[in-house]
């Protein structure tokens, strides 16, 4: 037997419940693993509170991201054996906040030696995230790059790939989290009324590229900053980034394997900063729905 977290209503954190359950099987396209360590994001929560539709099946496994060892290779699966250690995202019906899950072999790759596996679980969401809304705009070195949700898992990891790359990257986030912001290479700007002012006092001409990944008035408020709004890209808020002429993140396939590959030479960090057991899945969620975590959290079975 095998235990998982799951909701079984839509709702508050009332509804999740930790429950004992057959280990599952992989089918065609997928690999079955032994969870080591699990991310948790944002949408984890909003899934489960109705926020992103109402058509998963009930009762809903939780978390979209892990990494463990294959025990089992579904059919039409080239690449993979059982005793790899891999990194993914959970397939259609399954959640990783588990002692075992299944993974889409499509959008999972090899961990490498280097990399822990706390560290790989927070990659195939907000690595794989991150990497891609940091290339969806061709920059030069120098150009600027303001990142507003700064703090959180996926904005570390943008601010990172752009120090990387040497662009000028601002972060926005709140007053909590400046010391790790500023330890991505960024400069801090502290959220809240008056927040575009003060980017303007760092970018007086405008920013070439605004990542947004918060959403709702804050977009609105600081889109002023950007040099056009097409330079605009929101990994939150698709709507409101369109109603201001911008663009909503385009997700690729790559973007997991690349982001691999940079963490797996330590020029990203995935900032793993709180660690639960899967007793205290529901802990992790909690945390992360109040919005006050800096970092990454991760759930380790």
């Amino acid at each position: 037997m095998s235990k998982a977290l799951v909701f079984a209503a839509y709702g508050g954190p009332e509804t999740q419940e930790l429950v004992e359950r057959p280990a599952p099987a992989p089918g065609p396209g997928e690999l079955a693993i032994e969870v080591k360590a699990a991310g948790v994001n944002p949408a984890d929560w909003k899934i489960r509170a109705g926020q992103m539709g109402s058509h998963w099946p009930l009762p809903a496994p939780m978390g979209r991201e892990a990494s463990g060892v294959v025990t089992a290779v579904g059919a039409e699966v080239e690449n993979f054996a059982v005793g790899d250690m891999v990194l993914g995202l959970a397939a259609k019906g399954q959640g990783t906040f588990a002692k075992h899950t299944v993974l889409d072999a499509a959008q999972t790759v090899q961990k490498p030696e280097e990399l822990s596996f706390a560290d790989a679980a927070a990659l195939p969401v907000a690595g794989a995230t991150a990497y891609d809304v940091t290339h969806q705009i061709e920059l030069e070195p120098g150009q600027t790059m303001l990142i507003l949700g700064a703090g959180g898992g996926v904005g570390l990891m943008a601010a990172q790939i752009g120090n990387v790359h040497k662009f000028t990257v601002i972060g926005v986030a709140s007053a909590t989290k400046q010391e790790l912001v500023e330890s991505t290479g960024a400069t801090f700007v502290a959220s809240g009324e008056g927040a575009a002012d003060r980017v303007r006092a760092i970018a007086p001409e405008g920013v070439d590229v605004l990542i947004d990944l918060v959403g709702g008035q804050a977009l609105r408020d600081l889109a002023v900053v950007a040099k056009d709004p097409s330079v605009i890209i929101s990994t939150a808020d698709p709507t409101t980034v369109q109603q201001l002429g911008g663009v909503a993140v385009v997700r690729t396939r790559e973007g997991l394997e690349k982001v691999t590959g940079v963490a797996q030479y330590g020029l990203v960090d995935p900032q793993v900063t709180d660690r639960y057991s899967l007793d205290r899945a529901a802990e992790a969620v909690a945390m992360v729905e109040a919005g006050h975590t800096a970092g990454k959290v991760i759930i380790e079975p």
